[in-house]
């Protein structure tokens, strides 16, 4: 017999945790499990409510005195690259774009531990193995795709070697960027930029109007680059908004910014999902 998942989701909270982003503070996050037949039409809906998608699960910041993580996304007409993501692009170009279905390759995971072991030796991520970087590859209900940049062998006998990879989820109204990673050594050519700058055409040749880059924190140096970008928005107090270099996005703790937890939940828009086709 056949149970069919609930057409609502359940929405729970994390516990208190070290923030991965500002030192001396906790963070915890609002989730919900991604699933069911339903599961992309819940992903579009909540990703424009400032929800992350990892894995199964769709989560955003619900800290209890602290409202300084915003998520980010770039509208893709209204982009113009400064001078600098310029550059960028031209140092990049001699990458070679090449997109597949999410399977995760040996690879794809020694290139994954390179980057982790020479940028984020100390992250979250640090004890992934390659079970756990398949999962996290692999384990998609929605749409989603690997974009794997590779750069053209010296030797012509060779294959191309892998140089960037982007977990992209494909949404009703843009990309979003799940994770990236890239050879440390290529940093001087600011690769992380170059996968968001690659995104944006990418997007636009699908006329897709945004491209998702997760959260943005003021203040940490890990996320700071995304302000960066022209024709960002911020997602904060329920709504998107311009971003704006001259304004003030607080990072102070102050748990009466915070809006409860509950107030969260009941102002989060479900799709309608009850006159669609399974």
């Amino acid at each position: 017999m056949r149970h069919a998942l609930p057409l609502l989701p359940q929405f729970y909270v994390t516990a208190p945790q070290p923030c991965p982003y500002l030192s001396d503070r906790v963070e915890r996050k609002l989730f919900t499990a991604l699933q069911g037949d339903h599961a992309v039409d819940l992903n579009d809906a909540l990703s424009k409510q400032g929800f992350r998608r990892s894995q199964n699960v769709l989560y955003r910041p619900a800290c209890a005195d602290c409202v300084g993580c915003y998520s980010a996304r770039i509208r893709v007409a209204d982009f113009k690259p400064s001078r600098s993501q310029r550059r960028i692009c031209k140092k990049n170009a001699h990458l070679i774009r090449e997109a597949s279905t999410p399977w995760a390759t040996e690879e794809q995971f020694q290139l994954f531990r390179t980057y982790l072991d020479a940028r984020h030796a100390d992250g979250g991520m640090a004890d992934m193995d390659i079970f756990e970087f398949a999962a996290m590859i692999e384990e998609t209900p929605v749409r989603s795709r690997v974009v794997e940049y590779y750069r053209p062998s010296e030797d012509p006998r060779k294959r191309q070697e892998l140089s960037a990879v982007c977990l992209t989820d494909v949404l009703d109204d843009g990309l979003s960027m799940v994770y990236s990673f890239f050879e440390p050594e290529s940093a001087v050519n600011s690769p992380g930029s170059f996968i968001i700058l690659d995104h944006i055409d990418i997007a636009r040749e699908a006329g897709l109007p945004y491209v998702y880059l997760g959260f943005w924190v003021p203040g940490s140096q890990k996320m700071g680059y995304k302000a960066n970008f022209d024709a960002l928005e911020v997602f904060s107090n329920g709504n998107w908004s311009a971003f704006s270099p001259d304004k003030e996005y607080p990072t102070d703790i102050d748990p009466l910014k915070a809006v409860p937890i509950s107030d969260q939940v009941s102002g989060i828009s479900l799709p309608d999902v009850a006159k669609k086709p399974l």
